[in-house]
C-alpha cells in the first residue's frame, strides 16, 4: 500500500487507517501482536455508547479508515484499495502502530498501536469481509534454531544486518531492527513483503521454515546479539575496548620489564 493517507483528527474519529498495508519491518521475530491499554479511546463513539454487537469492526473502519480507503475499501486519492490485502496485512500494519499514521512519510515506522488486540481483530474482520483473500494470519510453532540461523543468513541478513539491527537502503528507505517483533508479526512480514521487502510465498519458504526463521529472530530480540567480540556480559563494545586496551597495556608493561631485566644481566 502506498503512504499517502493523512491522520485527521476531529472529535469522535481516529486518524486514517493509512496506506501501507506492507509496509514494515522486514523479515523475522516472536510472541502475539502488542496489545495497548484500552484507555486509549481510539475508534470508539463519541456517544459513549459501545457498538452493537457484530458492527465494531464497521464502526471502527468508518471512523479510522474509510475516509483514505473508501466505504467499501476500494481505495481513494488519498489511499489504495484494501480489498484482497489479507488479514495478515491488516493485522501487520495495526498492530505494529504503522497505522494509522500521523502525516505523510516515505516509511511508516514502528510504534505502540492504537487500537487493542480486540479492535485490531474486528478491524480485520471487517477489511476481509470486501473480499479478495489475501494471506491469512499465521499459526506459528516453534522452529529449529540452526536452521533459521542459516536462513535468517541468507535471507534477511543482508538488508537487516547480521544482529538484526537494521540498516539503512535505498532512497531513505530502511529495514528496521527485528527486536521489538514477534513470531506473528515476523511470519506475516515474512508472507506479505511491507515496504521493500519482498514476498516469501510458501513455496519459497515453507511453514516450517518460518517458524525456524520466527525462532532465531527471537534469539536475536532476547540476546541482543553484540557487534564484535566477546559480549563480556553484553555491556557493549566499549567496556569491550576498554578491557582489550588494559589487557594490552599488561602485556606491554610485562613486557619492558622483562627486556629490562635482561638488558641488566
Amino acid at each position: 500500500m502506498s503512504e499517502r493517507c493523512e491522520r485527521r483528527w476531529h472529535p469522535g474519529r481516529a486518524c486514517a487507517f493509512g496506506a501501507v498495508l506492507a509496509l514494515a519491518a522486514g523479515p523475522a521475530a516472536l510472541a502475539a501482536p502488542a496489545t495497548p491499554s484500552p484507555s486509549a479511546g481510539v475508534g470508539t463513539p463519541t456517544t459513549g455508547a459501545p457498538a452493537p454487537a457484530g458492527t465494531h469492526g464497521e464502526e471502527l473502519y468508518r471512523q479510522s479508515c474509510a475516509s483514505c480507503h473508501g466505504q467499501q475499501g476500494q481505495g481513494t486519492q488519498r489511499g489504495p484499495s484494501l480489498i484482497g490485502v489479507g488479514p495478515a496485512s491488516v493485522d501487520f500494519q495495526l498492530s505494529t502502530g504503522r497505522m494509522p499514521i500521523a502525516d505523510e512519510k516515505p516509511q511508516s515506522r514502528r510504534t505502540q498501536p492504537l487500537f487493542s488486540a480486540d479492535e485490531i481483530a474486528a478491524l480485520v474482520d471487517h477489511v476481509a469481509s470486501f473480499g479478495g483473500g489475501g494471506p491469512q494470519i499465521p499459526q506459528v510453532a516453534p522452529g529449529n534454531l540452526q536452521a533459521g540461523r542459516e536462513l535468517f543468513a541468507t535471507n534477511c541478513a543482508p538488508c537487516h544486518g547480521t544482529t538484526g539491527a537494521g540498516a539503512s537502503l535505498t532512497n531513505g528507505w530502511t529495514a528496521p531492527p527485528l527486536y521489538d517483533a514477534t513470531p506473528v508479526q515476523v511470519a506475516e512480514a515474512i508472507r506479505v513483503g511491507p515496504g521493500l521487502m519482498p514476498v516469501f510465498p510458501s513455496q519459497v519458504l515453507t511453514d516450517q521454515q518460518v517458524d525456524d526463521l520466527a525462532t532465531y529472530v527471537r534469539r536475536l530480540r532476547d540476546e541482543r546479539l553484540d557487534r564484535g567480540g566477546g559480549s563480556l556480559g553484553r555491556l557493549g563494545p566499549v567496556p569491550e575496548g576498554l578491557v582489550a586496551w588494559i589487557v594490552t597495556l599488561g602485556l606491554l608493561v610485562t613486557a619492558a620489564r622483562w627486556l629490562g631485566r635482561r638488558a641488566g644481566q
